[in-house]
């Protein structure tokens, strides 16, 4: 079987910069759900003093992270505020006093085997730093640990203008293998592939500088073919397996982690220094002087954009054109999952005139996991559940690839989510009437 996708302008104007320290911001604002799960729960109240790496929000719940102070300061306020999904989240608010003083309560884990490994991963904030944000102790609590025979280590990188991970690759690539030196360690995995695009040429030859000193890793070069990060889509092209419809990666015996992730680990078992900062990619046409800067979490977006000398944009994403999602306002936080703001002018920003199907089939052509984009839109318009069902909605991936290559200009992905809120529904209404 062979994966699709298509080809699309890398735009990777920042893969050469070294990431910048951002001057400190005004205030910060700092989300309690910046990851899959429940949000975690705020511990401080209006005019603690906080420092940097003091816990301010403990994990609610097993699928949760806790969160910890990006800067030294005090406390403002807790306020809700509204996130890109529209829902409102509780955020610890906090002036920074401009010492950075680092919690006298930070230093390396005491890591001795699995468990306390897990442990401190937990311990450490640490969420799928690729965009995903799912909390990374849930993902390595692997009940029994034979199971996992391989771990794909996703640098692929795949989206337009995001070059965060590639410095990554180039400038933490000591600590991307001290975590995989813990995996290796304290769940016994013996076997690692870094997924990794043909258009990194520095990246790949960096990271086989370490793979030839480390047994058991190896880089798998993959085409710069869209959408290679994708999870499903990286597995099947660096190992063959397919991830079965409705399993996970270790339903196929592998566990996939992102590279910026993974070294983030790597540096916390050496520093027990919480995740509080990212590096952050700031492009796209309305930004004058693309930059790769280090932002503490809860920065806001404009900081970034008036740093990067920004015209007023149109639209700011978080992440890249084909899968990001657009912000509400500039004053928008910067989360521990943000790998890249893209601001966009008014003529990029602008949605295309959409006309009526062709019927050309390249929605299907392009579709990494052949789906039919075309029998969905109209199995979604006929409020067909079985129809949604067979087609097998719920596989979308929300990669856009449908979208990006319609000569119509259709909504497809969009109307793909839609469908697959709709199955939900579906199902759930069936699963009551038994």
């Amino acid at each position: 079987m062979k994966l699709h996708g298509t080809k699309i302008p890398h735009n990777k104007n920042t893969a050469d910069k070294a990431p910048v320290a951002l001057p400190m911001p005004a205030e910060v604002v700092i989300p309690m759900s910046m990851h899959i799960g429940r949000p975690a729960k705020p511990v401080v109240k209006r005019g603690d003093e906080v420092r940097v790496g003091t816990l301010i929000g403990e994990a609610d719940g097993f699928i949760s992270a806790p969160v910890h102070s990006s800067v030294s300061g005090k406390v403002l306020r807790l306020e809700d505020i509204r996130m890109s999904s529209g829902a409102f989240v509780t955020a610890v608010v906090i002036e920074p006093d401009g010492n950075q003083t680092p919690d006298e309560n930070i230093k390396p884990p005491e890591v001795t085997d699995f468990e306390s490994f897990v442990d401190a991963v937990r311990e450490s904030g640490a969420v799928g730093l690729g965009g995903a944000g799912f909390p990374s102790f849930v993902k390595l609590s692997v009940r029994d640990l034979s199971a996992v025979e391989v771990v794909v280590i996703n640098a692929a990188e795949c989206e337009p203008y995001i070059t965060s991970d590639t410095r990554t690759m180039l400038d933490k690539t000591e600590y991307i293998f001290k975590g995989i030196d813990a995996l290796k360690k304290y769940m016994g995995v013996k076997k690692f592939v870094i997924g990794i695009e043909d258009n990194k040429g520095q990246c790949v030859r960096r990271l086989n500088e370490f793979c030839s000193k480390t047994e058991g890793v190896e880089t798998y070069v993959v085409s710069s073919v869209y959408p290679q990060g994708g999870e499903k889509v990286l597995v099947y092209n660096t190992t063959g397996r397919v991830i079965p419809q409705g399993g996970l990666p270790l339903d196929a015996g592998v566990i996939v982690i992102n590279v910026t992730t993974l070294a983030f680990v790597g540096e916390y078992l050496e520093t027990g220094v919480p995740l509080v900062s990212k590096v952050v990619t700031v492009d796209g046409t309305a930004v004058s002087e693309p930059k790769n800067v280090i932002a503490p979490i809860g920065t806001p977006i404009k900081d970034l954009l008036s740093f990067c000398k920004a015209e007023e944009p149109s639209k700011i994403l978080y992440g890249g054109p084909m899968m990001g999602i657009a912000v509400p306002s500039a004053d928008a936080p910067v989360l521990k999952m943000t790998n890249a703001v893209v601001a966009m002018d008014e003529k990029e920003a602008t949605p295309p005139k959409t006309t009526p199907c062709i019927n050309c089939g390249r929605c299907l052509t392009h579709c990494p996991l052949r789906l039919d984009p075309r029998a969905i839109s109209r199995a979604y318009k006929l409020k067909s559940g079985e129809d949604l069902e067979s087609l097998c909605v719920d596989l979308c991936m929300e990669c856009g690839c449908c979208s990006y290559v319609c000569p119509a200009k259709r909504p497809l992905v969009q109307t793909n989510k839609l469908a697959k809120a709709a199955l939900r529904d579906y199902k759930s209404k069936k699963e009551d009437k038994k």
